[in-house]
């Protein structure tokens, strides 16, 4: 059945064939194409016929054609003839029609091979190209010929003909090289958009529907993907402003464009034809290179290279190859699907160089990056306003591409999964070279979110931590890298990616380690970190202001890590702070002046944040900035700002010396004197140069300077320091001055200029400012009135000059401010008070003297709130020091004792002012001191009002004090101060010792001086330290010092191991203080050392570091003052309450020695200190001769100590050949020299000692080695050390003994258990009780009354070498006449817990605790101006040691440990140095601060103090560990 259907319907397409060959048509024309030779047929009739046929070639259908008709004609059309005619309207015709019976008679063309070779040759050589030029005549025909090619696509017939690869060589090239501009048309046309087209429709086509594509052909289109990258030379290229960073196309190219049409069109031929492709290349090349997993862990050096790696050729055309993949990551993916794992292979290569290129290479990749290179970094200016806000679109750079933009079209991550992960392990690679071109991608794939694709989030946080751990990284080139991966982060980015997992305050933080690098030992990493850190502080400073949270908590603490630098003490790093103040943090050019209206902002931001406002005021926002960045300052970094501008005055008066010995020097032509002309000058240069990182070459470029002789200049920098040009000036002046400098024949110079110019120009507090700064301390406007006041009171302690223009006006709101008895004052005035306090002491004749003033100032004085008050108007009020001023003072005391009680209105104030009367005017206090003293004690110290209790706090913050605590202080500071003011030696040392009583009375009774009732705990803490602080001011008086004994100044010394950690804080600092001014004789250097048991790591490395400042500056000065301590505090460790021969206790002991040892000892002085330990050895105890023998333990012991110390730092040993002497209060000779050969033979040491030293030195090395969270702790007391409650501490626990106990009581423990009676009421302290303090002093007052130790003739000449002599010295190093000042020191005990500098020099310290100043300081000074002749520079160099005080304080870097160079050996320092200036007024007085490398005053081991802990933290302070032991388990938080 299946065959009889079939039959009919096989008969049925048979006559349909039959029928369509009937029905088809044939070619109608017969005119003739071809000619004989010599019988041409004319080009116009050819022509003519050509187009006949081409008309009806067209018209013709290809399933209705007879292709037998056509054969004729594709015989004559392929003839030579034609082919090759000259007349180009003749080839395009053939073309055409060549294209149509091509069409007609697909599949099959009518054509012999040579034929088609001659016609694809016409095709590809002619017809194609002439499509360049759409004005050609023909170019109709030449789109025709192309649109029917890529149709039809006949192109491929050019597969069959012989050496096609060359036709296709050809035609790719011509494809890519027409549309890319390279053949030049004269009409200028572009090519239609059909003919790109059509064009890459026919390269698809011949890929994708070929079996091959030939390797020359696909060097052609890989080399499309190569224009993107820049040419030679281009790239870098850079314009004068810095923002062009190449002259790459805004758009893609157009054959880049065709290429990634083709590649993406056919991604699987192409992933085939580019595998092959690179692998010739790159498997030929890492072939050489062999393998190896290039982890870090490897031990093969970096640099020991395979023995045959590739060659500079091989890399070359490696690097083109890894260029070349970067951009078709971008433009087609796809197709390099087999060459990812042959770059992955790459990254396990053991040739170093191989596995950089391929980290580079995937880094862009997986960031999107192509061959032109990472797109230009964000622009970050701090001097546009408005600042940039977070919410701001983010704008194109001026240098935008959109080659340089990255553009990842896939996800790296998720496409190639292995190579990703392989590329993340090379963190860890063996290479520093590896490792930051690993960071620098890192910085790149974050920034770009992996090229706008997106990452995921434990990538991202992935990622983002290893650029944080690369901030730490030990190979410089790393850390650098990292530091400029964060370049390329805008400020949205910063704040939202790097900021989320914490701030610059943060620890552990990205932007935390950062902050780090600001300190790092390679200068180049310190200038990119600082800088950056700038300028984002700069740019966010908007937001900040306007109180955006999150940039808040990502960057308001910049500015405290980049000023604390201050504290490294390093000259290269100080130029660098200065520099991003000025240039980052708040600009020169900030903000810019207003624009004409419709300009764009410079920050790029909408033009709706325009700055044509009418209210713009250029000095109102700049002082605003200012007063933002003074804002977030924490405590360290604010007293480092207040330094850097204190000690601009003096460098503004250097700097016009400079300039007057230049315009003298006169080119090097002086007139006069020349030869001490210019040796001043070379002095003056010389000078300036020990505050800059390299004198020698600061002392060339200034004598240049001079040479060079331009007036113009030195008007320019008159201009620039000078307080009385406003900020416009000085900016200008400024400006001027760099461009005169830069077009001079040496712009070098400015290298040394710009340094200067910052130091001594008013940039930051200049008097275009200070009405800004005086509203805002007034109106508290956005916060910043706190602020603003500090800086008001700055300015007029160190800049009152700038305050003449409104000192009239500040006088003024003084007086309509004035409090009344119903009426209290404004709290701003309170600053305003103070600032015109500090302003009359330099300048008391230019207040006002009308009796409204005085009046108002006598207002303050009873009436003021706070009670400081009352202090700051006496202090006006005496100012000038007239019989006016006598009369005020006079009517004010006698409005006081008017009503002169307890009970009586506004008594604070009263007993505030009288105090300070006390000081300025006891001429007019004499008559009633014995009323005025009466009250003080009797009705205020000896009663206590307000009842204690056991919730009481330990310390309470000054403003939270309550009115009886502030009385009984101010009682204290008046009983003290009426001995300061006697100014007849002889009668203020008869006025003196009921004073030391009362002060040592209350430090053995531990603030207690009611016999009847307790007093409050805060109130006890209050006094003590207080009573600790005055003791210290006293000693600064010489006749006052005489008289504090060996047993009173041990019993003093016990102050800085106070329970109370604000007690011990504060007195070490106001110790620190008057060590530093040379205020106090070095005996006092020994109480610092008790701060070993210190419980808060950090004050204690502040202190350590406090030491080696000191120890340096001695050491540099000469002098042996440190190293004689170790004989003083080895007298006070024998005279310590704690003290006990027991093995475990001496340990203790031996911790002090060590926190001596480590803080002060060198190679160099090691010999001297292990002379005065054996010293000890040959005397006996001149306070208590029974205490003998515990010298000579001590001495064992620091001996034995000192010993394994040097066997520990591997020191040569050099016995020290001079004599030494020790204090004679201190210490007796021996009886006769039988004892001291008895003594010197006998081991006081117990044998078990040796071993825990051991330990204790071993523990200490464990310290160092790892920091512990403990010691990073803020105020975490750690305990002193684990040991049984009962079994240890009860057989030394001695029994209570009544207060007249004998002075012989020895150090031994007594065998009874102590009696279980304590004091009145339990202790929550675990301070001891009344009873341990007395047993502590049991035997130690008995000579105290008849000694007073050592005076100055008998104690130097016994020192010998070991204690420096005792001289004040002004400030230019002239020796004082040992007369009081009047105000030699004001502060009095104020502002407790404001915490000063450790190492402050004079003046600089008082620029850091407000109301600390003498007012004879400037009056001293005016001597030395008349004495020196050939240098004014005298009287400066000790305002400049003030000024850089903070120099001397070196805050050490984490894990680092710098050895500075030692200091030069021709420079003097010091007092002595200062005395030397004086007798020699030619002689440049040299400062502890200058170094050629090293600053001056900076710690050998300074920069290593974390790194150097106390070998175990401890809650050690005055209690004895038996007398401790039963407060320690009623309560173990007392701390």
């Amino acid at each position: 059945m299946a065959r009889h259907r079939e039959q009919p319907v096989e008969e049925e397409d048979q006559d349909q064939d039959q029928e369509m060959e009937e029905d088809l048509v044939a070619l109608q024309f017969d005119e003739q194409l071809s000619w004989r030779a010599g019988k041409p047929i004319a080009s116009g009739e050819l022509l003519r016929r050509l187009e006949k046929l081409s008309k009806e070639l067209a018209d013709m259908d290809q399933e209705t054609v007879d292709k037998s008709s056509l054969h004729g004609v594709a015989k004559d059309l392929a003839s030579h003839n034609l082919l090759a005619h000259k007349e180009p309207g003749v080839k395009a015709h053939v073309a055409s029609c060549l294209v149509d019976v091509l069409k007609l008679c697909a599949p099959d063309a009518p054509f012999t091979p040579k034929q088609l070779k001659e016609i694809f040759t016409l095709f590809v050589k002619v017809i194609l190209p002439a499509l360049w030029n759409p004005a050609h005549a023909y170019n109709t025909q030449h789109k025709y010929v192309l649109s029917s090619l890529a149709d039809v696509k006949s192109i491929l017939l050019i597969n069959d003909v012989n050496n096609a690869e060359e036709l296709l060589l050809e035609l790719y090239s011509t494809f890519f090289d027409g549309i890319s501009g390279s053949f030049k048309n004269q009409s200028g046309e572009q090519v239609a958009k059909d003919v790109e087209f059509h064009m890459t429709e026919l390269m698809v086509t011949l890929i994708d529907e070929s079996s091959s594509l030939p390797p020359s052909v696909l060097d052609v289109i890989m080399a499309q993907f190569l224009r993107a990258a820049p040419r030679v030379g281009q790239r870098d290229k850079t314009d004068s402003d810095g923002t062009q960073t190449t002259l790459l196309p805004k758009e893609e190219p157009e054959a880049y464009v065709m290429a990634k049409t083709v590649c993406n069109s056919c991604p699987d031929r192409m992933a085939r034809y580019v595998g092959q492709y690179f692998s010739d290349v790159i498997m030929d090349v890492s072939g050489k290179g062999g393998h190896a997993n290039g982890q870090k862990e490897d031990e093969q050096s970096d640099d020991e290279a395979a023995p045959s790696g590739p060659s500079e050729a091989d890399f070359k055309e490696l690097r083109k190859a890894h260029q070349l993949l970067r951009e078709l990551w971008r433009a087609a993916p796809a197709v390099l699907l087999n060459v990812i794992p042959q770059v992955d292979a790459e990254l396990s290569a053991d040739n170093v160089s191989l596995r950089l290129l391929a980290t580079e290479t995937l880094g862009d990749m997986i960031s999107g990056i192509g061959a032109a290179g990472p797109p230009p970094p964000p622009a970050l200016d701090p001097a546009a306003y408005p600042p940039l806000k977070l919410s701001d679109e983010v704008t194109d750079h001026p240098a935008a591409s959109i080659l340089t933009t990255p553009i990842s079209p896939l996800s790296f991550a998720q496409t190639h999964p292995q190579a990703f992960q392989n590329f993340v392990g090379r963190r860890n690679d063996k290479s520093p070279l590896i490792r930051a071109a690993w960071t620098t991608a890192v910085g790149y794939i974050v920034s770009t979110s992996a090229g706008g694709i997106g990452l995921s989030r434990e990538d991202e946080s992935m990622f983002i931590t290893g650029l944080r751990d690369k901030l730490n990284d030990n190979d410089e080139k790393v850390r650098l890298a990292a530091v400029t991966g964060i370049e390329s982060f805008s400020f949205r980015d910063i704040v939202l990616k790097l900021a989320a997992l914490g701030g610059v305050t943060k620890e552990g933080s990205v932007l935390f380690t950062l902050a780090d690098r600001c300190r790092d030992k390679r200068s180049s990493i310190r200038i990119e970190a600082m800088a950056l850190l700038g300028k984002l502080w700069g740019v966010a400073s908007g937001e900040i202001a306007a109180g955006q949270e999150s940039v808040i908590a990502a960057l308001s603490g910049i500015p405290c890590r980049i000023i604390n630098t201050f504290y490294a003490n390093d000259l290269e790093l100080n130029v660098l702070l200065e520099r991003v103040i000025y240039e980052c943090l708040v600009p020169l050019s900030f903000p810019p002046p207003p624009k004409p209206k419709g300009s764009k902002p410079s920050n790029g931001n909408s033009p709706s944040q325009s700055i044509n406002d009418s209210n713009y005021d250029q000095d109102r926002i700049r002082a605003e900035r200012v007063l933002l960045l003074v804002k977030d300052l924490d405590n360290n970094a604010r007293k480092a700002f207040n330094a850097l501008q204190a000690r601009q005055p003096q460098f503004s008066k250097v700097l016009e010396n400079l300039v007057r010995q230049c315009d003298i020097f006169n080119g090097g032509n002086p007139d006069g004197d020349a030869d001490r002309i210019k040796q001043n000058l070379k002095k003056t240069a010389q000078y300036l140069g020990q505050f800059l990182p390299d004198p020698i070459r600061v002392e060339a470029d200034l004598h240049n300077f001079a040479n060079w002789h331009d007036r113009r200049s030195y008007q320019l920098i008159k201009f620039t320091v000078s307080p009385e040009s406003d900020f416009k000036t000085m900016h200008r002046a400024i400006k001027e001055l760099l461009k005169r400098v830069q077009g001079s024949p040496k712009p070098h110079l400015l290298e040394t200029l710009l340094p200067l110019l910052y130091r001594s120009a008013y940039i930051l507090f200049n008097k275009s400012h200070l009405a800004t700064f005086m509203d805002c301390s007034k109106s508290d406007k956005d916060g910043l009135g706190a602020a603003a006041q500090e800086i008001t009171t700055e300015i007029s302690q160190h800049n009152p000059d700038l305050f003449k223009t409104h000192v009239e006006q500040i006088c003024k709101d003084l007086v309509d401010g004035a409090p009344k008895s119903n009426h209290t004052n404004d709290t701003a005035m309170v600053e305003t008070l103070k600032a015109c306090s500090s302003y009359s002491r330099r300048y008391p004749t230019e207040l006002p003297d009308d009796r409204k003033f005085f009046q108002a100032l006598i207002s303050y004085a009873l009436y003021g709130q706070p009670a400081k008050t009352a202090k700051y108007a006496v202090n006006v009020l005496m100012a000038r020091k007239d019989d006016k001023s006598l009369v005020s003072a006079t009517d004010l005391l006698q409005r006081v004792t008017k009503d002169w009680g307890y009970e009586s209105a506004h008594f604070l104030n009263k007993i505030a002012a009288v105090a300070q009367l006390e000081l300025l005017a006891s001429t007019v206090t004499a008559d009633a001191n014995d009323e005025i003293i009466d009250m003080a004690l009797k009705n205020v110290l000896f009663k206590v009002r307000t009842e204690a209790k056991d919730s009481d706090p330990e310390w309470v913050p000054d403003t939270e004090l309550d009115d009886e605590c502030q009385i009984k202080s101010w009682a204290l500071r008046l009983v003290v101060n009426r001995v300061r003011g006697v100014k007849d030696i002889e009668e203020a040392k008869e006025f003196a010792p009921p004073v030391f009583k009362l002060l040592r009375t209350l430090l053995k009774s531990k603030g207690e001086l009611c016999k009847t009732q307790d007093t409050p705990k805060h109130h006890k803490a209050r006094l003590r330290l207080l009573a600790g602080q005055c003791l210290l001011k006293l000693c600064t008086y010489k006749h006052l010092e005489e008289l504090l004994s060996p047993a009173d100044f041990n019993q003093l010394a016990l102050v800085a191991q106070d329970s109370c950690a604000n007690v011990r804080r504060l007195f070490v600092e106001k110790l620190q203080k008057y060590l530093v001014q040379n205020r106090l004789r070095p005996r006092f250097y020994s109480i610092i050392f008790l701060t070993a048991f210190e419980p808060n790591s950090e004050f204690k490395g502040q202190i350590e570091t406090w030491i080696r400042s000191r120890a340096r500056y001695f050491r540099e000065a000469k002098q042996n003052c440190m190293e004689s301590s170790m004989g003083r505090l080895i007298s006070l460790l024998a005279h310590h309450p704690d003290f006990s021969p027991e093995a475990e206790e001496l340990v203790d002991h031996a911790r002090y020695i060590l926190f001596y040892v480590n803080t002060v000892a060198t190679e160099a002085n090691f010999g001297m200190i292990f002379k005065y330990a054996e010293r000890v050895k040959q005397t006996l105890d001149g306070i208590d001769r029974s205490k003998s023998e515990r010298l000579y333990i001590l001495s064992d012991l620091a001996q034995s100590l000192l010993r394994k110390w040097q066997e520990r730092k591997n020191w040569s040993f050099q016995a020290y050949a001079n004599k030494v002497g020790l204090p004679v209060g201190l210490y007796t000779a021996l009886p006769s020299h039988q004892a001291a050969q008895e003594i010197a033979e006998k081991q006081y040491l117990p044998e078990e000692v040796d071993q825990l030293l051991d330990e204790l030195l071993r523990s200490l090395d464990k310290k160092k080695k790892r920091k512990g969270a403990d010691e990073r702790a803020e105020g975490q007391p750690a305990h002193k050390k684990a040991r049984a409650p009962a079994q240890k501490l009860t057989p030394k626990v001695r029994t209570p003994r009544p207060p007249k106990s004998s002075s012989k009581a020895s150090g031994k423990a007594s065998g009874k258990p102590k009696s279980s009676t304590r004091s009145k009421k339990p202790r929550a302290s675990s301070s001891p009780g009344p009873e341990a303090a007395d047993r502590r002093r049991s035997g130690r007052a008995k000579k105290s009354s008849s000694y007073l130790e050592r005076d100055d003739s008998a104690d130097d000449d016994d020192m010998l070498a070991g204690v420096a002599k005792w001289q004040y010295y002004d400030k230019q190093g002239n020796p004082l006449p040992q007369d009081d000042d009047e105000e030699e020191d004001e502060e009095d005990g104020e502002d407790e817990e404001g915490s000063s500098l450790s190492d402050l020099p004079e003046d600089e310290v008082e620029a850091m605790d407000d109301d600390d100043h003498e007012a004879e300081k400037d009056e001293e000074a005016k001597p030395m101006e008349d004495n020196n002749e050939d240098s004014e520079l005298s009287d400066i160099d000790d305002k400049l040691d003030d000024a850089d005080a903070e120099a001397g304080v070196e805050e050490e870097e984490d894990g680092e440990e710098e050895t500075l160079p030692p200091p030069p050996t021709e420079k003097k320092a010091g007092r002595k140095g200062r005395s030397a200036a004086a007798a020699e007024p030619k002689a440049l007085p040299s400062r502890p601060a200058a170094n050629e490398k090293a600053p001056k005053g900076k710690s050998a081991a300074a920069s290593s103090a974390k790194s150097r802990p106390a070998p175990r933290a401890s809650t050690r302070a005055t209690r004895s560990r038996r007398a401790a032991a039963e407060e320690d388990e009623a309560d173990e938080d007392s701390e």
